[in-house]
């Protein structure tokens, strides 16, 4: 596992926190988790989605379904991107943020991970 990038995003006082793995085995998702639990102990959600070979998954974290570990699978997929795990780690701000503008952050914030120069040098 190799971490590649790092997003930052805020809205409404609710912080958003992006890392972008290069993964080779599932395993290694629970090593990253575990770093970023102990990394960030008051954050409120930590989401991921990750694409190995043919195998992929999300993880909402408890976010309303689909607005979280969805958008940023589909996102691996549109980019067509392998061996890559997206985590976003969420501190909420105290205010709701609505179905959409929560999806919305995610997806800001995995997506600014995936510049094309990263794209170009570690997924091509």
């Amino acid at each position: 596992m190799k971490k590649i990038n790092e997003s930052f995003y805020e809205i409404k006082k609710s912080k958003f926190y992006g890392y972008l793995y290069q993964i080779n085995d599932t395993k290694e998702i629970d090593i990253i988790l575990d770093s970023l639990k102990k990394e960030h102990k008051k954050a409120r959600h930590i989401v991921y989605a990750y694409k190995i070979n043919n195998l992929e998954k999300k993880f909402e974290d408890k976010e309303p379904s689909n607005t979280a570990g969805t958008p940023i699978l589909n996102l691996i997929n549109i980019k067509n991107l392998n061996n890559i795990c997206i985590f976003v780690v969420r501190y909420f701000g105290g205010t709701l943020l609505g179905r959409g503008p929560l999806t919305r952050s995610y997806l800001v914030t995995a997506n600014e991970l995936l510049t094309k120069d990263i794209i170009d040098q570690f997924f091509l």
